[in-house]
């Protein structure tokens, strides 16, 4: 079987200049401590306790029982069998990740027709956004007796998914009967969090209402898609095994000592040369497969969680030599890339222009894929498209897009997909979450947390009024309001 391929050709000199790109004296230079970073990951990862503890767990996924995803996957067929539609409500990595392997795992337009569906459900994601209008039109337009609900949220309190659920579960109660909760399944906690305690609570009234799946302890959201959405690829018939296998495959590859055997190691050490030294701090990804934009978006919050940063990592150590990271408030760095999805063809006709002739302080990542599921054939009629096949003419565009970039020493990189199945998406995400641990290794900060997007729910929950929130954030609430000069209002 064919590997995924990772071509980096035009991240080095002299493909493009020294000042843009980067040298093999450079990358020999870095060489000890990528091994450095390599192992320390690696190590991190042989104790159980340490990958629960640090966020690593993740890196077990591909690794879940065949017992397990049975039970997925009987469950799923259930679904599948009694009901049209299934909402999913989640936000963040519980939705990015659902919607990016919808979108490349799914045939395109799977909710139009129902051939392509198979005998499955339509599939819906909210619970995402705040915006009225979405789930407003939606729950107008389904039937609620034949629609089922997946709530996908560790605590439950994620304003915007609690919101949407508040909403439909009132739809539910409304109008498909007393025995509505049946209708309703949450993927959260197994143990903590207001969720869990609701799930608890009605289904120790009744068994077959609010039933649940776990949320494996020690796996971020940006990191567990091959664990909050099993439930999802199950019920849209993707081959969870398959997914599983590519995932374990790309894993082995990248622990490889040897650095041009390691595609994930390779990726981290080019993107941090380029951006330390030569001050490329925006990350473009751009699948040339409109299946493949959504995990571009997945991407973003990826990289955007696990590498932006205020303060350094501080590793502290028990007598075990059991490792704890907590942020270094003596050391400020403020890193981390900034990341951008677009999408080849259609971006070329937008942003490339900046790309090509904006300041240079880029690197761009394509996707390409190999094969298709689908092939047109252009018509004989003469002119120079004639005969040509899309696959060749994005294949082409593809080509000249890294020509007119190395023209303009601007760094950029491939990874080629054989095909866009469950074995090379598995594969595909396992190599980018494991470069964001590597990256995350050498600019020393923790890629597994996010304490950052706490600001804006900190602030909400004040206005709010929640109860319970730490004094020391009501005060800095209060301390420092947002202030509003109508002289600066238009």
């Amino acid at each position: 079987m064919k590997e995924i391929r990772f071509d980096f050709n035009n991240m080095f000199s002299p493909n493009i200049r020294i000042l843009h790109g980067v040298g093999e004296s450079e990358l020999k230079a870095m060489s000890p401590v990528l091994e450095q970073a390599r192992r320390h990951l690696l190590g991190l990862t042989k104790d159980r306790l340490s990958r629960i503890c640090l966020g690593l767990e993740w890196i077990e996924l591909p690794f879940q029982s065949k017992q397990e995803i049975a039970r997925i996957e009987a469950l799923a067929r259930e679904i599948s069998q009694k009901f049209e539609n299934v909402i999913f409500l989640g936000i963040g990595g519980s939705f990015l990740g659902l919607k990016a392997a919808q979108d490349a795992l799914s045939p395109p337009y799977y909710n139009d027709f129902p051939g392509l569906r198979k005998g499955r459900p339509r599939i819906y994601f909210e619970g995402n956004n705040l915006d009225p209008d979405t789930l407003g039109v939606l729950l107008k337009n389904l039937d609620p007796k034949k629609t089922f609900v997946v709530v996908i949220s560790k605590s439950g309190e994620t304003t915007e998914t609690k919101a949407a659920l508040s909403v439909v579960e009132s739809w539910l109660k409304k109008n498909a009967g007393k025995f509505f909760g049946r209708q309703i399944l949450a993927v959260t906690d197994p143990e903590n969090g207001t969720l869990r305690k609701r799930v608890n609570l009605e289904n120790g009234k009744d068994k077959l209402s609010f039933r649940s799946l776990e949320l494996k302890k020690g796996v971020g959201g940006r990191y567990s898609e091959l664990n909050m959405g099993l439930l999802h690829l199950a019920i849209t018939g993707i081959d969870i095994q398959e997914l599983f296998k590519g995932a374990e495959d790309m894993i082995g590859r990248c622990k490889s000592a040897v650095l041009f055997e390691n595609p994930a190691l390779m990726y981290a050490a080019l993107q941090t040369i380029l951006y330390r030294k030569k001050g490329k701090s925006i990350a473009i990804l751009m699948p040339f497969s409109e299946t493949l934009k959504s995990t571009a978006d997945w991407y973003v919050q990826l990289l955007a969680e696990s590498l932006g940063k205020k303060y350094a990592r501080k590793i502290k150590k028990d007598s075990k030599a059991r490792e704890a990271w907590e942020p270094d408030k003596k050391h400020i760095v403020n890193v981390g890339r900034t990341p951008i999805a677009a999408r080849g063809t259609n971006d070329l006709h937008s942003i490339q222009q900046n790309n090509i002739e904006g300041e240079n302080n880029k690197t761009i990542t394509f996707i390409k894929v190999e094969r298709f599921c689908q092939e047109l054939e252009l018509a004989n009629t003469g002119d120079l498209l004639a005969g040509k096949k899309f696959s060749e003419l994005l294949s082409l565009a593809e080509e000249a897009t890294e020509w007119a970039l190395v023209r303009n020493d601007r760094p950029n990189c491939a990874i080629t997909l054989p095909a866009v199945n469950p074995y090379y998406w598995g594969g595909l995400i396992l190599f980018f979450e494991l470069a964001c641990a590597y990256e995350g290794e050498l600019l020393n900060v923790n890629a597994f947390n996010q304490p950052g997007v706490e600001g804006y729910k900190n602030y909400m929950y004040y206005k709010l009024k929640k109860q319970g929130l730490p004094k020391e954030v009501a005060q800095e609430i209060k301390k420092r309001p947002l202030s509003k000069n109508p002289r600066f209002i238009i």
